[in-house]
């Protein structure tokens, strides 16, 4: 099935090119089927990048999704076009009073800030209590997910001594969990970040589930046991030149901390191309986001059946 998104939106021909079937919004209105409403509030820069590379893999489900972008009012980006943010995004004031079966909250490259100073944080707090209410379950990448985890549950992050950067080897701790359904013992997964999550603090919340980890990537994939919010530590979404681009735009502006991403480049020479080990998982990580905590829980109506109560209507006729 489709993914269903606003018109003339670019990441459409990238996505056609790579035989990936998305639907424009003219089309979709004439289908008799009842989609998944998903909001993706997109804290990255260069938006139109993380824009095809989440829609890439939310691309495998077999239900039709119905795209809201959503960007802040309280920042505006400099490095997308006025003109791209008021064609294809919507603040969050214009859909606070709409429900969503799912949401995903990217990261943000503000890691080393504390959370009061970051410019958006007011809006971004009021965006994660409204996940509550009017969504389903949540999808939080990276440093959307280490807020998250500070907003609900007071967990701390800290600022790492050297970056966190590159692909890094995971164990999958629980495998009876659907959101890690199917994965290998152990899988691959890029990570790029200046701050972590303490083990000993997150342990501390009853509500939450440690799902997989890395030696040297530390905490990976977390989620509360009642499936509404799911914590992302890397990212899974990443093209196969993503980390190499971050790579040379650090050493462009001279910061003196800058290396190599580690198990990325064969032999470490940047010269050569790298070689994807985490696209397989990316999409089943997404595919099973949106199989089982999402299309398995969400009410048939959005707007008459409770998103967080107990007596829901499932979309797949089961009760």
């Amino acid at each position: 099935m489709p993914i269903v998104i606003p018109q003339d939106l670019p990441a459409a021909e990238v996505l056609e090119r790579e035989n990936i079937f998305v639907m424009n919004e003219l089309r979709a209105e004439r289908q008799d089927i009842r989609p998944l409403k998903i909001a993706i509030v997109n804290l990255m820069p260069i938006k139109s990048v993380t824009e095809t590379q989440l829609l890439r893999m939310l691309s495998n489900f077999p239900v039709q999704l119905e795209i809201d972008l959503v960007t802040t009012e309280s920042y505006q980006s400099r490095n997308t076009p006025e003109d791209h943010l008021k064609s294809f995004y919507k603040s969050f004031n214009e859909i606070k009073h709409q429900k969503y079966d799912g949401m995903i909250i990217t990261g943000a490259p503000v890691e080393k800030m504390r959370y009061s100073d970051v410019s958006y944080w007011h809006e971004l707090t009021e965006i994660m209590d409204f996940s509550i209410k009017n969504v389903t379950s949540t999808f939080h990448i990276c440093w959307a997910g280490q807020a998250a985890m500070f907003y609900h549950y007071g967990i701390h992050n800290y600022v790492t001594d050297e970056k966190v950067f590159g692909v890094f080897k995971h164990r999958v701790k629980n495998n009876h969990n659907e959101l890690v359904r199917g994965y290998d013992d152990v899988f691959y997964a890029p990570h790029s970040r200046h701050a972590e999550i303490i083990r000993d603090e997150l342990e501390r919340s009853s509500d939450l589930e440690i799902l997989a980890d890395s030696e040297d990537g530390g905490i990976y994939l977390v989620a509360s046991k009642d499936k509404k919010l799911v914590f992302c530590n890397g990212h899974s979404e990443y093209d196969a030149w993503t980390l190499k681009d971050e790579y040379l735009r650090d050493v462009a502006k001279g910061l003196t901390d800058v290396r190599l991403p580690l198990n990325y480049f064969p032999n470490n020479d940047p010269k050569k191309e790298p070689l994807v080990t985490w696209r397989s998982h990316g999409h089943l990580l997404y595919t099973n986001w949106l199989n089982y905590y999402v299309y398995q829980l969400t009410p048939f109506d959005l707007y008459t059946d409770t998103i967080d109560g107990s007596d829901r209507l499932y979309l797949n006729g089961n009760s």
